[in-house]
């Protein structure tokens, strides 16, 4: 799923807008709706998520749109919306569809700031074990939740196995 900034709303990945975001995301779980990877971005911020039912997704992505406002206005010291308009969401079917939503997510900054292979300092990325080699982990907890459904837990590595940093996000359908 895709959250936009308006037109408005400076730099996400600035320190001060980043930290605040990576808070808040870390906050976003509930027992019905989980954020499982994210990658910011300097005006949106891409999300893949895991709910129970179409009412928690629904539920879950409020929620957390409002959450990730809140802590953007604190911490720019501004005032109003945030988010350009409604989130975009697509549903994964396939193993396929899962990894390349791992790659387009966690290496879409390639893409965006043309940035050479490597794991993107603005995503869950430093957590995510599906790497051809994993790094360390950053101290302290995840701020993503692990996955509980066998497309996002393992399903995903049948369609080609773990992830090369050096991998190209692929284009956006």
């Amino acid at each position: 799923m895709t959250l936009r900034a308006r037109a408005d709303v400076d730099y996400f990945r600035a320190d001060q807008a980043r930290t605040a975001l990576e808070r808040a995301l870390s906050r976003a779980h509930k027992e019905w709706f989980r954020v499982l990877e994210y990658s910011i971005q300097s005006d949106h911020i891409h999300l893949i998520v895991e709910a129970d039912s179409r009412l928690g997704l629904i539920r879950g992505v409020q929620g957390l749109a409002v959450r990730c406002a809140k802590a953007v206005n604190r911490a720019l010291g501004r005032k109003g919306p945030v988010w350009d308009h409604r989130y975009h969401a697509h549903r994964l079917k396939t193993p396929r569809e899962v990894r390349m939503a791992y790659v387009y997510v966690l290496l879409n900054f390639r893409k965006h700031h043309r940035a050479a292979p490597g794991i993107d300092p603005c995503s869950s990325g430093r957590w995510f074990q599906g790497w051809t080699c994993p790094p360390k982990p950053p101290p302290g907890p995840s701020p993503v939740a692990q996955p509980r459904t066998w497309l996002a837990r393992v399903g995903w590595m049948l369609a080609g196995g773990p992830i090369d940093p050096a991998e190209w996000p692929p284009p956006r359908r």
